[in-house]
C-alpha cells in the first residue's frame, strides 16, 4: 500500500473553533422588546381606531338625533303653554255647557242666551285655530298634541250640537241635547289622554310634572292627574 509523504517543513493545518456571536446585553434585549411592544400597540391602536370610529353616516345620524331632541324639548314647552292657554279659554265654555245641560241631571237646564252660545262658538273656534298647522315632533309629543287638538274640535262640535238643539222642540230637542252631552264627555276624555301624555313628555324632557287637565265630573270617565306636585320630578 502506498503511503502519503508529508512535505518537509509544512505542518499539518490546524482547524480553528468557530466563534459564536456574543449574546446582546440584557439592556439591548429589553429596549428591543419595548420597541416591538410600542410598534405593536401603535399598529393595533390604529387598526381599532379605523375599524371602530363612527362613519360619516353614523355621525350625521347622531347629529340629527341631538338636534331633534333639542327641538322636541322646545316643542314640549310651547305645547304645554298652549294647553294652559286653551284650558283658560275653554273654561267659560265648559262651565256654560255644564249649566245648560248638566251631565248628572240633578238640575234643570240653566237659562242660556243666544249671545252666550255665540261667545262659546267664538272661544271654541279660537281654541281650534291654536292647534292648526302643528309642527312635527317626536312620536310621544305628536300623540299629546293630536289628542289635545282632537278634544278641542270635539268641544267645538258639542257647542254646535247644543246650538242646533236650541232650535228644536220635544223629543228631537232631547235627543240632540243627549248627543251633545255624550260629545262633551268624549271631548273631556280625549283631552285627559292628551294631558296625561303631555305630563309624561314633560317629565322625560326634564321640566317635571305639568298637569294641564280640564275640570271633569266623576261620570265622565276621564283620566285624572297624578298626585305628584306640579313641576316635580319622579324619584
Amino acid at each position: 500500500m502506498a503511503s502519503i509523504k508529508r512535505s518537509p517543513g509544512r505542518p499539518a493545518p490546524v482547524r480553528q473553533p468557530v466563534r459564536q456571536p456574543a449574546p446582546p446585553p440584557a439592556r439591548s434585549r429589553a429596549l428591543g422588546l419595548v420597541a416591538a411592544f410600542v410598534v405593536g400597540a401603535l399598529v393595533s391602536g390604529g387598526l381599532v381606531f379605523w375599524t371602530s370610529r363612527p362613519s360619516s353616516v353614523e355621525q350625521m345620524a347622531d347629529r340629527i338625533r341631538t338636534e331633534s331632541a333639542l327641538r322636541d324639548k322646545t316643542q314640549i314647552k310651547t305645547l304645554t303653554e298652549l294647553a294652559r292657554t286653551t284650558g283658560d279659554r275653554l273654561a267659560p265654555v265648559l262651565d256654560g255647557l255644564d249649566r245648560a245641560m248638566p251631565a248628572d241631571g240633578t238640575a234643570g237646564p240653566a237659562a242660556v242666551t243666544a249671545a252666550d252660545v255665540e261667545n262659546w262658538k267664538k272661544a271654541a273656534a279660537a281654541a281650534v285655530s291654536g292647534f292648526a298647522d302643528p309642527p312635527s315632533g317626536e312620536t310621544a309629543t305628536n300623540v299629546a298634541r293630536s289628542s289635545l287638538a282632537s278634544a278641542v274640535r270635539q268641544i267645538a262640535t258639542t257647542v254646535d250640537t247644543y246650538a242646533a238643539a236650541r232650535n228644536l222642540a220635544g223629543p228631537a230637542r232631547t235627543t240632540a241635547v243627549d248627543l251633545a252631552v255624550r260629545q262633551r264627555a268624549d271631548a273631556l276624555f280625549t283631552w285627559s289622554v292628551g294631558a296625561t301624555a303631555l305630563d309624561a313628555v314633560n317629565v322625560d324632557a326634564g321640566y317635571g310634572h305639568q298637569h294641564v287637565f280640564l275640570p271633569t265630573s266623576p261620570g265622565d270617565g276621564a283620566l285624572t292627574p297624578d298626585t305628584e306636585p306640579e313641576g316635580s320630578h319622579d324619584s
